[in-house]
């Protein structure tokens, strides 16, 4: 059985600048097939823009409030709201809150560094 606590998860920056905490993937876990994590986007602060090649990837806000741009449109999203990536489709996610963005990130296959191509 695999369980990971929160206070169990060390933080890293991925490609895309963000901390992230990875709770099951290929990181933290044997998850092979979907990872499960949370990204962190300081006040001020937004990713890289980039895209996977395979992975389809879903943000949901957990706190704090954004600017997400996913192939050139653009959507304010906050607490609650849950965006679908697809493979392929560039995105970007600035925090524009007084707040740290945080964003529970599930991919489908698992979050890989060699899927991932920076555009910026």
């Amino acid at each position: 059985m695999h369980v990971r606590s929160y206070e169990q998860i060390e933080p890293f920056v991925t490609l895309d600048g963000s901390q992230i905490r990875e709770w099951a993937g290929k990181v933290a876990m044997p998850a092979c097939n979907q990872s499960l994590a949370e990204a962190t986007i300081p006040v001020g602060g937004a990713t890289t823009e980039h895209y996977h090649r395979t992975t389809e990837e879903l943000y949901l806000v957990s706190a704090g409030s954004g600017r997400l741009v996913i192939d050139g449109e653009e959507r304010m999203i906050g607490e609650g709201d849950c965006a679908l990536i697809p493979p392929g489709a560039r995105h970007k996610l600035f925090n524009v809150g007084g707040d740290p963005l945080r964003v529970l990130c599930a991919c489908s296959p698992a979050y890989a560094d060699e899927d991932t191509c920076l555009t910026e």
